[in-house]
């Protein structure tokens, strides 16, 4: 890889354009492994998780559920109108008409009642017993990677040098959120505050909580760990907090990608790809290729 980066520094020396900065090594192997894992992984237990969703719309706070408890905090379905057949989406008592997306879907004149629609879960026609499978399968496939993640960047130091946040980060914060929200990066070879504190989050509080929920989930885990069920506040919350942790995991990737648009996409796919990454021209003009420390 080494040549590689010599002989394309070569080329653009030779074609005019040396103002590029430097190559760096930013991810190594285990972290480019390790992410597509998750990317595969998480996309999968997105869409088999909607589909188990189907099955029972709704979100309760608690440990009962039914129509006896006054307990939902969110509720998809559908309801016969003066205008026909409607979809809803209902969050803390306040109903919305989310017709053609949620609750009511499907090819125009034949629509049919689902929460989430077929284009949107894995299998798209309703197989609850293959979603779980799926579902599971990928649940212990991202557990495994995390556990392998965890380990290899301990061993190797990256969580310790690029993710661990440092007192210089915390004040240099206020500017990394100015210069994000004017689209202004700066390509170091190093992950910046915002990035740290995301990815941290992502990593250490969203996944944990993702795995966690969904063992207290489990009937055959409470006998392996009772306590879990009782530290979530029953498997209802814990249902809850797991398609909340979901919606947020969403949310991340959203903004992820708007980030690696905005970056500059080859460059951030040329780092995550093939560990090497385009960084800015240093200010004396010169350019090496070298390793991230």
């Amino acid at each position: 890889m080494d040549a590689i980066a010599s002989i394309e520094e070569s080329a653009e020396a030779s074609a005019g354009r040396s103002k590029k900065g430097p190559l760096v090594y930013r991810q190594n192997r285990w972290t480019r492994l390790t992410h597509w894992a998750w990317a595969f992984a998480l996309f999968f237990l997105l869409l088999s998780g909607l589909q188990i969703f189907n099955a029972r719309p709704q979100l309760y706070i608690g440990k009962e559920s039914g129509f006896g408890y006054n307990n939902t905090i969110l509720k998809i379905g559908a309801e016969n109108t003066n205008a026909g057949p409607r979809g809803f989406t209902e969050i803390l008592g306040y109903r919305f008409d989310t017709t053609g997306v949620l609750g009511w879907s499907g090819p125009l004149g034949n629509e049919t009642a689902r929460a989430f629609p077929s284009w949107a879960t894995v299998p798209s026609y309703y197989d609850l017993g293959t979603a779980r499978v799926i579902h599971f399968f990928f649940a212990w496939t991202l557990s495994a990677t995390l556990l392998v993640w965890l380990l290899a960047g301990l061993l190797n130091g990256h969580i310790r040098r690029d993710l661990a946040p440092r007192p210089a980060d915390i004040r240099n914060l206020p500017r990394d959120i100015a210069d994000h929200i004017r689209l202004r990066f700066h390509h170091t070879g190093r992950y910046n505050t915002l990035q740290k504190l995301a990815y941290g989050g992502v990593l250490f509080v969203l996944l944990p909580l993702m795995i966690l929920t969904g063992l207290a989930m489990s009937p055959s885990m409470n006998a392996v760990l009772p306590f879990l069920n009782e530290v979530f506040g029953g498997r209802q919350t814990a249902r809850t907090i797991h398609f909340t942790v979901m919606v947020l995991l969403v949310l991340f990737f959203l903004v992820h990608m708007l980030m690696i648009l905005a970056a500059g996409p080859i460059n951030e796919l040329r780092s995550i790809i093939t560990g090497w990454y385009r960084t800015d021209p240093p200010n004396d003009g010169t350019g090496t290729i070298g390793r991230s420390e």
